[in-house]
């Protein structure tokens, strides 16, 4: 048995680069594969809220040169945190390559992923997962758990004419089609589930993003509360995305199913020329009242603002305002 390394995408500007992971206790099994069916896929969905972690484990980080070592924290989370000195390496726009390796038992466990330096540019775009591109029932506790357990990869469902949206918002403004706007997805989703959103998100050709998550469970007890609690850790990611990309003009994309409104209120009631647009999914029958309160409070401190149903409305909507065209 080898202990496993799970990396996420990271992030960088012109002075620092942030990458981060789990480092999963030794075990027999690699990872999941979220195309099998019916109590296959079930299993397969627990297994990961049932992972055990390793506390106080050396990593090492390789990157366009540098060579850092950390260890994991309690949970077996790991952050590399990397001031760019002048001299010391070039971190390039758009896309690359990082490794984090660590030694087990005389034996060497690598991993690779990517990391993003977002072309200079006029626009990022922050977007929640659940209920706002990935049909999840948040509403419904007991139709979510159904869902999460029962619908495997193939099965889940995006909402109609999102892909294009996206899309078009990620080339918005670039002359060169090989480059896109910074996309991020912020959602109360445990890190256990980055796997299968990665892979949801491949599937359906949405923008290739950095995610930002909930810390990572351990027990079974867990599953049964993924993605409700506090929503605060994404209020934090949020603000320290715009503080770390300062200089971009901010969309920012949620529903109506639990915070996002109030959450996005305040964001934009602390950076008030950083965002431009906000856009909310309505999930129930109805508009609801406090979001509607919400919406018309952005409205009046001068925020684009789309309260929709359908993403056809959002798309007319973005090309009215000129944000895609």
């Amino acid at each position: 048995m080898k202990p496993l390394i799970r990396l996420y995408r990271g992030y960088a500007n012109e002075q620092e680069l942030i990458v981060m992971g789990h480092v999963i206790a030794p075990t027999t099994r690699q990872d999941y594969d979220f195309q099998k069916s019916g109590f296959k896929h079930a299993r397969n969905i627990i297994r990961v809220f049932r992972v055990k972690t390793s506390s106080n484990a050396q990593v090492h980080l390789k990157c366009n040169g540098l060579k850092v070592t950390t260890r994991t924290l309690d949970d077996g989370h790991f952050k590399f945190c990397i001031p760019i000195q002048n001299g010391q390496t070039t971190i390039k726009y758009g896309w690359q390559d990082y490794e984090v390796y660590m030694d087990h038992n005389g034996k060497r466990v690598r991993e690779k992923a990517s990391f993003i330096r977002p072309h200079e540019g006029r626009f990022g775009f922050i977007s929640d997962i659940d209920d706002t591109f990935l049909v999840s029932h948040t509403r419904n506790p007991f139709k979510k758990l159904y869902v999460l357990l029962f619908r495997n990869l193939n099965k889940r469902k995006i909402f109609e004419d999102v892909v294009g949206h996206y899309q078009a918002l990620s080339t918005t403004g670039k002359d060169n089609k090989e480059e896109h706007n910074a996309f991020f997805y912020v959602s109360s989703s445990e890190w256990n589930l980055y796997r299968f959103i990665v892979d949801f998100t491949k599937l359906h050709q949405l923008p290739r993003a950095v995610m930002l998550l909930k810390d990572i469970k351990t027990s079974l007890m867990d599953f049964f509360v993924t993605g409700r609690g506090n929503h605060n850790h994404k209020f934090e990611k949020i603000r320290h995305i715009l503080e770390f990309y300062p200089n971009l003009k901010y969309t920012l994309l949620g529903d109506d199913s639990q915070e996002d409104p109030f959450l996005y209120e305040a964001i934009c009631k602390i950076f008030p020329i950083t965002v431009m647009a906000v856009y909310i999914r309505q999930t129930g029958q109805e508009k609801k009242p406090r979001a509607l309160a919400a919406i018309n409070n952005l409205e009046s401190m001068g925020v684009k603002t789309c309260y929709f149903k359908e993403s056809a409305e959002a798309i007319e909507h973005s090309r009215r305002i000129g944000l895609i065209t």
